[in-house]
């Protein structure tokens, strides 16, 4: 009986560090991970790159770095220490800032939705000015009612 009871008090010591451990520990996973990095080879994201031996080494090292507790921000960081820039997902993912090339990732669509809304706004503009311009044509009623009368007056004769 006291053994068991030493075992039981034994095995509660030991699996004690494993849960302070546990909380503490970061919970990411491969998922999330994946799902922001890129094959570095293929150039696809890590998620979508099933057979490539590149991406396979990749997720390997990301699901070492989870077993170490590591954060989604420090893999990130090792990925791109381990295999460069080209891993990253999204431009500035790592923490750095990587110069005018992240920015103009951003800014260059922007640009792009004001130059379209601009050219409509003018487009729609002009239209409405050379519809106002034009000269109104005669009411239907009007037009019908000439031509009977030169009809009529070709008959008199």
């Amino acid at each position: 009986m006291r053994r068991a009871a030493l075992l039981a008090a034994l095995a509660a010591a030991l699996a004690l560090p494993t849960a302070a451990t546990a909380a503490t520990c970061p919970k990411t996973s491969l998922g999330d991970v994946e799902d922001e990095v890129m094959c570095s080879i293929c150039k696809t994201p890590l998620a979508l790159a099933e057979d490539a031996p590149q991406a396979q080494r990749e997720r390997a090292y990301i699901e070492q770095l989870i077993a170490q507790c590591r954060s989604k921000d420090q893999i990130k960081r090792a990925l791109v220490a381990q295999f460069g820039e080209a891993v990253l997902a999204m431009p500035g993912d790592a923490g750095a800032d990587n110069g005018i090339e992240d920015k103009l990732v951003y800014l260059i669509p922007g640009v792009g939705l004001l130059l379209a809304a601009a050219a409509i706004a003018l487009t729609a503009t002009r239209w409405r000015a050379r519809r106002r311009r034009q000269p109104t044509a005669k009411p239907a009623a009007a037009v019908d009612s000439s031509r009977v009368d030169l009809d009529m007056e070709r008959y008199d004769l």
